[in-house]
């Protein structure tokens, strides 16, 4: 089903567009769009990982919801840029100028159906960036909105189980997202084809902590995709992964729906553009 993990009353386009309408204390309605990825992810993993894990992360946090916080899932957006897989079959990319844009067209939408906090959970590392300038310029385009985007990763979660070493140099398709995979997509995961890769020591000490310092590709690593080592995954820790993070996100929801940030007029420069978008002076 298009809901995919969202409860489907959660989910925005199971509404009618007259119950949108009439929807109450629109202004701190939260609308939750979950980002992912179509990429290679190794010989023992499903190409849709970061769809698949943004979605599912996003889901199970807004079915924990209490009713009395109002908050929708809407479709993800499961196309990423993903052009440092494009060697490996199955990576499905857009360019970061594409997906910008495509956030920009999202975020003018719901900001015309009258809502005012859009959250993008975004499970993909290769493309914070793309987000965060359209996240940006929807702010300055609309000085009442609130357009907030972080990784999925980012809120606090236990993961004391995976070793010092696969924490500073995995990157791609080692412990942590095979073992939360066990837990949103079981038939999918190949333990039996696990392999693992880390980066050699990058040759600029100064530069880096472990991780490449300089522009990389996924097959810089060797020919497998994996950067890492997925090979002590379990499902009780995904299933932990996935609790963690869920409930994380909860409370995250939670406080977006309750915040009463700034309301700023943007206007005052006089004409400006924003990809096609005209701005005149008061």
């Amino acid at each position: 089903m298009l809901h995919a993990y969202t409860p489907s009353e959660r989910f925005l386009p199971y509404l009618t567009w007259p119950e949108i309408d009439q929807m109450e204390d629109k202004d701190n309605v939260v609308i939750v769009l979950p980002v992912g990825a179509i990429e290679q992810h190794g010989p023992h993993l499903p190409c849709s990982v970061d769809a698949t894990v943004s979605a599912g992360v996003v889901g199970h946090a807004l079915a924990l919801l209490p009713d009395d916080i109002s908050a929708y899932g809407i479709p993800a957006i499961s196309y990423g840029k993903s052009d440092e897989h494009l060697h490996f079959p199955g990576t499905l990319t857009l360019t970061g100028e594409l997906l910008l844009h495509t956030i920009q067209e999202l975020g003018e939408s719901l900001y015309r159906s009258g809502f005012r906090k859009l959250l993008m959970v975004n499970a993909h590392g290769g493309q914070p960036q793309p987000l965060e300038m359209a996240a940006r310029e929807l702010r300055l385009r609309h000085g009442d909105f609130m357009v907030i985007a972080r990784d999925v990763w980012s809120l606090p979660h236990n993961d004391d189980f995976i070793s010092e070493k696969e924490k500073q140099l995995s990157m791609h398709a080692g412990h942590g997202e095979t073992s939360i995979m066990m837990a949103l997509l079981p038939d999918s995961v190949h333990m039996d084809r696990t392999e693992a890769h880390y980066p050699e020591p990058f040759p600029c000490p100064t530069l880096t902590s472990g991780r490449p310092a300089a522009a990389w590709a996924s097959i810089d690593f060797g020919p497998s995709g994996v950067i890492g080592d997925p090979s002590a995954a379990t499902l009780a820790q995904g299933e932990q992964l996935l609790s963690d993070l869920a409930t994380q996100w909860a409370t995250a929801i939670t406080e977006i729906h309750n915040a009463q940030w700034v309301k700023r007029e943007y206007q005052s420069w006089g004409k400006s553009q924003f990809n096609g978008y005209v701005h005149s002076q008061k």
